[in-house]
């Protein structure tokens, strides 16, 4: 990976076609992807401005939230720009030229495999777990193995020279990701139809301490969206929770209660400030 400054460049974990990748095309069509080998090469991409922004997943509605992403946010210093909710469709890949017969076996990244499970069993297509379902689809590319499939993207078939044997074989409709948009500075002053906040806290060691600093969230009428806790440091007692809540700290109401949370917290810190995506409102 390059490490200088690059005008107009978006960083995404996974080999290019990956679902990151879909997700840095539809956001931010304008700006050049680049592909990294892990959640942490994206953020120090970043860090040493060899991308501008970041583009990281953090919960999916099937197989729920996003391994190590929450404990790399907060230590990553970048921050929040924007949200964006791409569908995840699942297609099967082959070599060009093979049917969906001749196929032994389907490679995939192991959160795709069981979500394609009626699918696969009814072809009796055994199913092996990869790194990285684009990273399978370009291995599959190089290695021109003809009784081999890949799941991944549309994407992925169509940036490896594969062909699409069936798409959308998923077994949930609503399978959607959500990933963010992170940039080295934070942009507090937009203003939208609806605002989200991110924020990370510790709260203080007393007596129903977190029973007390969501009150102030209920009393003010302020709706959280997402409250989850993961340990910091190794060490069983040491929680730190992270949330996500309609509005924008300038609402008198946000506002209040987030004056409200810092009486019981030694650690308070917004990640973001950002619009909601247009498929979280509608």
């Amino acid at each position: 990976m390059e490490n200088r400054q690059k005008a107009g460049r978006i960083a995404f974990q996974g080999a290019l076609g990956a679902y990151s990748h879909q997700a840095c095309r539809d956001a931010r069509p304008d700006l050049e992807p680049v592909p990294c080998r892990s959640f942490e090469d994206v953020i120090e991409a970043v860090r040493q401005d060899a991308a501008d922004l970041a583009m990281l997943p953090v919960e999916n509605t099937t197989y729920g939230r996003v391994a190590d992403i929450h404990r790399l946010l907060p230590e990553s210093g970048l921050r929040i720009l924007d949200e964006a909710f791409v569908r995840v469709h699942i297609s099967l890949m082959a070599l060009p030229g093979v049917q969906i017969e001749e196929l032994t076996k389907v490679r995939a990244h192991l959160v795709l495999l069981p979500q394609a499970a009626s699918f696969l069993a009814r072809y009796g297509i055994r199913g092996e777990a990869a790194a990285d379902s684009a990273g399978a689809a370009e291995e599959l590319a190089v290695a021109q193995t003809r009784d081999v499939g890949v799941l991944a993207s549309d994407m992925a078939a169509e940036t490896h020279g594969l062909q699409i044997l069936a798409r959308h074989i998923e077994d949930n409709a609503h399978n959607t990701t959500r990933f963010l948009i992170m940039g080295k500075q934070a942009d507090h002053s937009r203003r939208g139809a609806q605002m989200m906040t991110t924020f990370v806290f510790r709260v203080r060691n007393i007596p129903a301490a977190l029973y007390k600093a969501m009150g102030g969230f209920a009393t003010n009428g302020v709706n959280m969206t997402k409250l989850e806790s993961y340990m910091v440091g190794g060490n069983f007692t040491a929680t730190q929770f992270y949330a996500d809540v309609e509005g924008h700290p300038d609402d008198p109401a946000l506002g209040r209660a987030l004056e409200e949370l810092e009486y019981f917290t030694d650690y308070l810190e917004i990640l973001g400030v950002y619009p909601a995506d247009p498929k979280r409102i509608s």
